[in-house]
């Protein structure tokens, strides 16, 4: 298809086969979705459609196979669904290529829901997340279907989040542009160009209250504002997608799932602040997401709503893709731009601000992906309506990784302002087996940890800084009370170290000198005086650093000396790990009252560290004891005494 006009939105949208939306206009009446997100990849979708071809093959089966991005409930992947013309859609989840047969022999051939793999079913905090039991409130009730199914936002996981940016994410197939404007998409752009001025379109933007979503979380009508008022010939709009952050994929999810909100985020910030070239930074770690807005940029290419005159309406806005080399420095603005440039990436002192002088010295807007993802929506329905979501400071949603001891792993969408409770205990369905909630890590490594005491805090940016936390990208990482806050701490600081630029004294040295003590209150070498010089020095860093990676490294110390100083304090003093996680700190010894004296542990043990006999057939065996100066505490007799007299302290 040739360049398409405002009127040829609609003509589109009409024709084209949704999955989420149930719109089938194909000669076949029922679609079948495999959701093919990299989690889904990785817990075998791939095998899954490979199944579901050679059923339909062996069958000859009329139905229509599609994929689709992920649904965000990553921990039930992978998941099928299965939509019709006449019959509510059905979901699959936690689906094996071996039940595919049987699901597509139940439902499509027997017309009868199958009941043990319905995603409607699922529980949360269940022990077994593949057991099912019957809906207690059925959304839907079919005399067609024998059994109850639920609307997916009624299962406990959706129930309470508000998809905004992600409500395509596995409802479209996201390798077809036409899905995407099936979905009302690239009509805010259209909107803009037709009924809006540059001016008028940056206010809805400034009047919205949007703020970055990819840290500091400031506000993006004030950045492209000040980018706007720049006079220059050329002007660049970067999408920052150089995701570094341990247990963070929103922006992942994002680009494999709904590309083309992106690039049309990026072409009306692009009307917005005049600019004509737009750079996505990606890294190479994110294979499929680069294969997917490649593709997603060659087809908007093809309709020209990227290029020369888009719509008829004079604006004229190319993208590209640049794949980063991994550098986790690189998600600073200026360190991105470097390296875009082809520099080594490496911060630069500021201001200059890159709205005035970026990339080539060229007036430059970097936001991240969630915030591009988020302008067609404020564009579509209004700044009024933006900003009615969300707390007084923080508007609009959030989406958030769930990662590490929690229940239900993957992506939730909330306004912002919702409590930790909330995420953790209503979506994320809490610690997994019963577990007891210890501390919420906030913001990606050089982020924070809040404890227990502050379940009631809403999520917003104000709220986490307070509590010496930050919000980051949006990446949480919950733990339980195994998990010792002050090896939590140093791992933290170890991953910044490595992903430092060495460039600035207070980064390179301080965190070196952090780091040294932690070390050594992990290995029984903790002095009393450490705790108060771990604090000095992180706050001298937090306001010398060169850069917001610099400024914010003390965050995961600092915070869990705010929050769990008694448990440094046992380190120090004690030179004990409450966790017993520090391996300097345990203490290994056998209990002869339940010990059987199976000999196990000594066969175990890598330096004869425990002497006795064990008892054989017309021998009684001899106490087994450890050898505290030769115990290396490599912890094997520990896992492999059948009767756990094998004892940690």
């Amino acid at each position: 298809m040739g360049k398409l006009g405002i009127e040829d939105l609609k003509k589109i949208s009409e024709k084209s086969s949704i999955a989420g939306a149930i719109r089938s206009n194909e000669e076949n009446d029922t679609k079948v979705v495999v959701h093919m997100g990299t989690c889904g990849i990785a817990s075998g979708a791939r095998k899954v459609m490979n199944a579901l071809k050679e059923i339909v093959d062996e069958k000859k089966l009329n139905i229509t196979l599609d994929e689709a991005g992920c649904l965000g409930i990553c921990e039930r992947e992978p998941i099928m669904t299965i939509i019709s013309k006449t019959k509510p859609v059905v979901r699959y989840a936690g689906v094996t290529p071996e039940a595919v047969r049987e699901i597509i022999e139940s439902h499509i051939i027997g017309k009868k829901v199958l009941d043990k793999y319905l995603l409607a079913n699922f529980q949360k905090g269940a022990e077994n997340i593949t057991e099912t039991s019957p809906s207690e409130k059925p959304a839907v009730f079919s005399p067609e279907w024998e059994g109850p199914l639920k609307d997916l936002k009624e299962i406990d996981f959706f129930m309470d989040q508000r998809r905004i940016t992600r409500k395509n994410c596995g409802a479209i197939n996201p390798y077809k542009i036409d899905e995407y404007i099936a979905m009302n998409g690239w009509t805010a752009l259209a909107k803009a160009l037709s009924e809006m001025t540059p001016e008028e379109a940056l206010d809805e933007i400034k009047d919205s209250g949007l703020r970055g979503r990819g840290g500091a979380g400031f506000p993006t009508g004030r950045k492209w504002e000040l980018c706007r008022q720049v006079r220059s010939d050329t002007k660049y709009i970067i999408c920052n997608a150089d995701e570094g952050d341990p247990g963070a994929f929103m922006d992942r999810s994002q680009l494999e799932g709904d590309p083309q909100s992106i690039l049309e985020g990026m072409a009306i910030a692009s009307y917005a602040i005049g600019a004509n070239k737009g750079i996505i930074y990606v890294r190479a770690e994110y294979p499929l997401a680069v294969e997917l807005i490649s593709n997603a940029i060659d087809q908007a290419r093809e309709y020209g709503l990227l290029g020369d005159d888009i719509f008829g309406k004079g604006l004229n806005f190319d993208v590209e893709v640049m794949i980063g080399a991994g550098a986790f420095v690189c998600g600073e603005e200026t360190a991105l731009i470097h390296s875009v440039e082809g520099r080594r990436g490496t911060p630069r002192p500021k201001p200059p601000f890159p709205a005035i002088s970026g990339l080539y010295g060229k007036p430059t807007i970097i936001n991240n992906v969630e915030t591009f993802a988020a302008v067609p929506f404020i564009i579509q329905n209004g700044s009024k309506w933006h900003s009615g979501l969300g707390s007084e400071t923080s508007k609009g949603t959030k989406i958030f990784s769930l990662a590490g001891k929690i229940t239900n792993n993957g992506l939730v969408e909330v306004e912002m302002g919702t409590s930790v409770e909330k995420l953790v205990y209503d979506i994320g369905g809490g610690v997994p087996n019963g577990g007891k909630f210890k501390a919420l890590q906030c913001g990606g490594p050089s982020g924070g940890c809040i404890s227990i005491n502050h379940l009631d805090t809403p999520i917003d940016y104000e709220s986490l800084t307070k509590l010496g936390a930050i919000m980051g990208s949006g990446g949480l990482v919950v733990m339980d009370e195994s998990t010792c806050m002050v090896d939590t701490a140093l791992y933290f600081l170890e991953f910044v170290q490595e992903e430092s630029c060495g460039q600035c004294t207070p980064c390179r040295d301080g965190i070196g000198v952090m780091l040294g003590i932690l070390t050594r209150i992990t290995e029984g070498e903790g002095r009393e005086e450490d705790i108060e010089q771990l604090q000095k020095i992180g706050e001298m860093i937090k306001k010398t650093a060169l850069c917001g990676l610099g400024q914010t490294a003390p965050n995961p110390v600092l915070s869990t000396i705010r929050h769990f100083r008694p448990e440094y304090e046992a380190h120090i003093k004690d030179k004990k790990c409450p966790a017993l996680r520090c391996r300097a700190l345990i203490t290994y010894s056998i209990d002869p009252e339940t010990c059987i004296l199976c000999g196990k542990c000594q066969k175990e043990c890598p330096n004869d560290a425990i002497e006795g006999v064990p008892k054989k057939k017309g021998s009684k065996g001899e106490p087994f004891r450890i050898l505290i100066e030769k115990c290396i505490k490599c912890g094997n007799c520990y896992s492999v005494c059948p009767t756990g007299s094998v004892l940690r302290t």
